[in-house]
């Protein structure tokens, strides 16, 4: 046992590192589809996005080695610092980060720029698994759960405050988490239930949603006062007027937030998104584009580098965010389907992996993993096709960026580091 300890490659799922490796270059040859032409032919060049992915793939060897080099008590040990250093990366971005599309959200070194947000994620989910494995930790109490969304929406307000809503969204991934050890689920339907009339007040208007939210909420009241009787009477009504004051607010600061507080695109992606307004060579060019992109491929595809629109740079930004589209393109349907498959293979694995562990935080760890993935890759998928607005999210591994890269196989080698010495006895 003690040479297996010595041997970093001792235990690891080598499923999920196969997995890993598909997405990491099936990836890397979208990118080379998106970002080539005719005149590039260097591989490792900074001079071309291809060669810096390639590079970026390159150097996550010694970070997978360092990453698996420390055993699964020394994440768990210092779980707490290294939320803490993350948590100053970000607000040293205020200081010294480099303003990029409007965000400062960057450190500059030169031919290489780092998000920290990217890497925030894997030490967030560390630092929720170490306080949720506490034994003497009791989610039931209130004053527990506040730790734990403390720890969750702190880097994601820093994040916000950048401003990079879209990296702030994927924090609302550790409900499924905290859901997972005990958290009641009202939770998730009320904050669902809040993005529901958050969308239908942006769509109808505050004054109406206003009207025909009271107005149903009393036709319930009525109804449950003459089902109950009098036991309605004197111990609920006091709460039918908390609900109307939190709705009122609620749908009155929506609206005056989307008439006079939200930037003037962000608005515009809404009313594209609600179909209030069509603006294909606009705010709405990108995804407009995508999708047509998308569609063109068919079931199987105009054929690696024959995508007449990929090619002809007709999306921008293609080689990021909307990288899935290359894929729908020239892999078609068959391709998107692979792809969203592998996805959902290794969430499967994390998930499957996760409740075979011992150690309660590894467990943790493991569905925080999962949890970020698949919304990050819902997110984007729905970006891409149309459904969801842009909000600026990375397809993990796919998408073209180091610190992106980086930041997810950290996450992920953290988690199969874990699992290789769930059964040791330390």
């Amino acid at each position: 046992m003690r040479q297996e300890r010595n041997n970093i490659f001792a235990g690891i799922d080598w499923i999920l590192i196969f997995l890993y490796i598909i997405l990491v270059g099936f990836g890397w040859l979208n990118i080379y589809a998106a970002s080539s032409s005719e005149e590039d032919v260097e591989l490792l060049s900074f001079s071309t996005k291809y060669g810096k992915q390639l590079i970026f793939i390159c150097l996550t060897i010694p970070l997978i080695i360092i990453v698996l080099f420390f055993n699964s008590k020394f994440y768990e040990k210092f779980s707490s610092m290294l939320y803490i250093i993350s948590l100053l990366s970000l607000v040293g971005l205020f200081i010294f980060g480099k303003k990029i599309n409007g965000a400062t959200s960057w450190y500059n070194f030169g031919v290489i720029g780092l998000q920290p947000s990217e890497f925030v994620k894997a030490f967030t989910a560390l630092a929720v698994a170490k306080l949720l494995s506490d034994r003497q930790y009791n989610f039931k109490l209130i004053k527990n759960q506040i730790k734990a969304f403390i720890i969750v929406f702190f880097p994601a307000f820093l994040i916000f405050l950048q401003p990079d809503a879209g990296s702030a969204l994927i924090y609302l991934s550790f409900f499924f988490v905290l859901n997972r050890e005990g958290l009641t689920l009202n939770y998730i339907l009320l904050g669902s239930a809040f993005i529901v009339l958050f969308l239908l007040t942006i769509f109808f208007g505050a004054k109406w949603m206003l009207i025909s939210s009271f107005i149903l909420i009393t036709i319930i009241a009525f109804y449950l006062f003459y089902r109950e009787g009098k036991r309605f009477f004197r111990f609920k009504w006091y709460k039918l007027l908390v609900v109307y004051l939190i709705l009122g607010l609620f749908i009155a600061g929506t609206g005056y937030g989307y008439k006079n507080v939200l930037p003037s695109h962000q608005k515009d992606r809404f009313d594209i998104l609600l179909g209030k307004k069509t603006d294909n060579k606009g705010i709405g060019y990108n995804s407009y584009q995508s999708e047509l992109t998308i569609s063109s491929g068919g079931f199987k595809g105009k054929g690696y580098l024959k995508g007449d629109l990929t090619q002809g740079d007709f999306v921008p930004e293609q080689h990021t965010d909307y990288i899935f589209s290359v894929v729908g393109e020239e892999w078609g349907f068959l391709g998107t389907t692979a792809v969203i498959f592998l996805f959902m293979l290794m969430l499967y694995r994390i998930i499957y992996l996760a409740e075979t562990h011992n150690n309660k935080f590894g467990r943790i760890y493991g569905y925080g993993l999962a949890s970020i993935l698949f919304f990050h890759v819902i997110v984007n998928i729905g970006m891409v096709i149309g459904l969801l607005p842009t909000v600026g999210i990375p397809l993990p591994f796919f998408s073209y960026g180091g610190s992106s890269l980086w930041g997810f196989t950290i996450l992920l080698f953290i988690f199969i580091r874990l699992d290789a010495h769930k059964d040791y006895e330390w």
